[in-house]
């Protein structure tokens, strides 16, 4: 499977392509970042986050998107930010028909780190372990971009598996007990 990893963001937004299978080893097939300039009109920024990301379609390729799942802070400016540049995201790879997948930034540290609450440098440190790098992924949003990636990897079987027992839940006839009830 290859994944690229978005982790969204205005000024700084990371990507990240990696490549593997659950259980098998990771390769890290690119990683970067899109920049805008902080003083430049949001929608300018947008096209170009638009641009960046489209690079990274056409250069590699990927199955799916997975995109860092927008949460709550207490600035709003940022959040609303971060909530744009990852839209744009998932319009590039709904544009070209690919599946998107969001994770929260607890699950993604959980997933690479084994600690939800892991900090930026611990992150880092396991993505660089995890693709056999020389040194960690800079800036941070590129690593997380990386983790978002490996995160989706390592967990898309069991996800798949549990969407394929609620499809077959959902068109198995309901017990006689049940329809009973349903009159």
């Amino acid at each position: 499977m290859r994944v690229l990893g978005v982790d969204p963001g205005l000024t700084r937004c990371g990507v990240g392509v990696v490549e593997g299978a659950a259980g098998r080893p990771l390769t890290m097939l690119g990683v970067g970042v899109v920049r805008t300039p902080a003083e430049a009109d949001t929608p300018l920024r947008l096209v170009a986050i638009e641009r960046g990301i489209e690079e990274w379609l056409d250069e590699h390729r990927p199955e799916l998107v997975a995109v860092e799942r927008v949460f709550s802070q207490h600035n709003v400016r940022t959040v609303m930010g971060t909530a744009q540049a990852s839209a744009v995201a998932m319009l590039c790879a709904a544009r070209r028909g690919l599946p998107v997948a969001l994770h929260t930034p607890s699950e993604v540290k959980a997933a690479v780190t084994g600690n939800g609450r892991a900090d930026k440098a611990q992150v880092g440190a396991m993505v660089t372990r995890l693709l056999r790098l020389a040194a960690p992924p800079t800036p941070a949003d590129a690593a997380d971009a990386l983790a978002l990636a490996i995160c989706h990897i390592w967990r898309a079987p069991a996800q798949n598996r549990l969407a394929e027992a609620q499809a077959a839940a959902r068109r198995a006839p309901a017990p006689a007990s049940v329809r009973k009830v349903r009159r």
